[in-house]
């Protein structure tokens, strides 16, 4: 048996082909037909954004911009305790200073009673026998306070009296301007016990600083009766004290 194949006239051919050519490159216009997409691409990591804007970024906590020299300051000054700086902002440790200095005392404490702010006078007295009074008078603007007792020198004498132990007072005197501070002053030994007795004509008298036998400061010179002042060996004076009654009962 015969078998046929049907043929197409070549010009029908040919026209079939244009017109496939035709619809393909009309659905490559449209988008409908199928395209290579080509190789899959990851997004490119993105990079710091170095613009001004985006580098003008606070500290938590300190309000200061890192990028700016005036924070960077600030922020110096915060941690170190100098200061509080010049920044924007004060962060967590911005509150401490740390500038100030403490004093050793106040400016209202009192100072040392001396020859440079008191005025000091000596005067023999009748009862007790032998017996001098010394007295200090603040001239000064602040109180002042007198440690201790007086320590006396006659002329040029070698050698230091020393103090009636017992009357040390409860507390040191302190004399606020104006007042006055007194010691009295056993010259000679009543029985005549004491030995070396002499006249001196020129009495200095030393101030103890706050700690026994220190210097206090200026002495003071005291004027004498022309006569001079007899004194022995048991020339001793009394602690300061706040009246004269107390200062004579030695």
């Amino acid at each position: 048996m015969r078998t046929f194949r049907a043929t197409l006239p070549r010009t029908g051919l040919l026209a079939t082909t244009v017109a496939l050519a035709a619809l393909t490159l009309t659905a490559c216009q449209n988008g409908t037909g199928t395209q290579d997409e080509g190789r899959a691409t990851t997004p490119a990591a993105s990079s710091p954004d170095r613009s001004p804007a985006a580098q003008n970024t606070e500290i938590p906590g300190t309000g200061s911009n890192p990028g700016s020299s005036v924070a960077h300051g600030s922020n110096a000054a915060s941690l170190t305790g100098a200061g509080t700086g010049t920044g924007q902002g004060k962060g967590s440790t911005g509150g401490a200073t740390g500038s100030g200095t403490a004093r050793g005392t106040s400016d209202t404490a009192p100072v040392l009673c001396n020859g440079a702010n008191t005025r000091v006078t000596a005067q023999e007295v009748s009862r007790p026998l032998n017996h001098m009074l010394i007295t200090v008078k603040n001239t000064g603007s602040r109180t002042c306070s007198l440690p201790y007792y007086p320590v006396l020198r006659f002329d040029e004498m070698q050698w230091a009296p020393g103090g009636f132990e017992e009357s040390r007072p409860q507390a040191v005197v302190t004399l606020a301007p104006g007042e006055s501070g007194y010691a009295g002053v056993r010259l000679s030994s009543a029985d005549g016990s004491g030995e070396n007795g002499t006249t001196g004509h020129r009495l200095t008298v030393l101030f103890q600083g706050r700690t026994p036998h220190s210097d206090g400061g200026p002495t003071a010179i005291v004027s004498l009766p022309a006569k001079g002042v007899y004194y022995d060996s048991t020339l001793t004076a009394t602690y300061w004290q706040t009246n004269a009654a107390d200062a004579l009962t030695w």
